[in-house]
């Protein structure tokens, strides 16, 4: 038997009560402060009820160790535990002045378990937004303070060793752009220098409906679609077969650089960029990436890049073994960004999903 089934044993055999969060704590919604009155240099941070702030703020309305949940939007119902002082925005309630019994991070746990639920009690015309009234009515277990306690110890395991991995990924992303960046300066080192266009065809893809385009890949739509601001999805039949970077030529995103493999789909905003025999498809995508080649888009509604305006961008050409030694670099660097260290956080993400589904699930109290 585990501590927890023990401490439930002991100290509530017959079920827990539960009390409406109304009771638990006041509801404080928070002002509205303009973004002029912000600035990054201010101590206190701005929330609106995401998961980042703002902006900053000379003052603070809600104090550290508070449960925050987004008030309207798209995403009405998130939760959040901020360990910082901090100012409210008017999109978000904080939880306050929670009674002796209830611990903060135990409120804060089941909340989060119960982000789909929370999300169900939004007025769905015009803007999502969760009313005050039924968010009063939602109903909290209430079990003893040791078990809260336990319950947080366990699960703050989990969400402690996520922090870390997510920051050990920022750094990882910090370390691989110095690494990218160094490797990638030729700037007066002894190697030849030509155009895009003399060293590479550059050639939009195919127009195809959305129509044929899903968001995600089901049976017959298999193939990777690129568009002017990167993946737009995915399509049953390929345009291009091989290994190619792909620039964005319109949108919002243009100047983005993507790499295919295998079969893949072009749209007309996606440039197939195909070099003719002095690159390693590899290293001409890395190099593009650092190109910053959204800095030449023209202006207006619809952003867009010139072919003929790429073609005359310069790129250097060293050899290809040492092409090849720097792709095997970044390469490693990609795969622990893109797949191991997102891959790792997925599963302690699912782990503690698990476990928080499994103790925060408790049996009323039999009257």
């Amino acid at each position: 038997m585990s501590r927890i089934d023990k401490l439930i044993a002991k100290l509530c055999p017959d079920g827990v009560e539960f009390k409406e969060l109304g009771e638990v704590g006041n509801l404080f919604i928070g002002s509205f402060v303009k973004k002029t009155e912000q600035n990054d240099n201010y101590e206190w941070p701005v929330y609106n009820g995401g998961i980042s702030p703002t902006g900053y703020y000379n003052n603070f309305n809600s104090n550290k160790n508070s449960v925050v949940l987004s008030a309207r939007g798209a995403n009405c119902g998130f939760v959040n535990y901020l360990t910082v002082d901090f100012w409210a925005g008017n999109s978000c309630y904080v939880i306050k002045d929670l009674s002796y019994d209830v611990n903060s991070k135990f409120l804060f746990h089941y909340l989060k378990c119960n982000e789909i639920n929370l999300y169900g009690l939004r007025q769905t015309s015009g803007i999502p937004a969760i009313n005050s009234a039924p968010l009063k009515k939602f109903k909290i277990p209430i079990p003893p303070l040791p078990i809260q306690q336990e319950i947080v110890r366990i699960l703050d395991t989990f969400t402690d060793l996520d922090a870390e991995l997510q920051a050990e990924l920022e750094a990882r992303k910090k370390q691989y752009e110095h690494y990218r960046n160094q490797l990638l300066n030729f700037e007066g080192k002894e190697v030849e220098w030509k155009t895009l266009g003399e060293v590479c065809e550059m050639k939009s893809g195919k127009s195809i409906s959305s129509y044929d385009i899903s968001n995600f890949k089901i049976e017959g739509n298999i193939y990777p679609c690129f568009g002017g601001n990167g993946l737009r999805g995915y399509v049953k039949s390929y345009s291009h077969y091989g290994n190619f970077p792909i620039i964005g030529r319109q949108g919002a995103l243009c100047g983005n650089v993507c790499y295919a493999e295998g079969g893949f789909y072009a749209t007309e905003h996606a440039v197939v960029v195909t070099n003719k025999g002095q690159f390693s498809p590899r290293f001409l995508y890395y190099y593009l990436t650092i190109m910053n080649l959204n800095q030449y888009a023209t202006n207006g509604a619809q952003p867009g890049l010139s072919v003929s305006k790429l073609k005359k961008l310069q790129i250097p050409i060293p050899p290809l073994s040492e092409q090849e030694q720097i792709v095997s670099i970044l390469n490693k660097f990609e795969a622990l960004l893109n797949k191991d260290l997102p891959a790792e956080i997925a599963a302690r993400c699912k782990q503690y999903e698990y476990y928080r589904e499994k103790l925060l699930a408790f049996e009323p109290l039999v009257s």
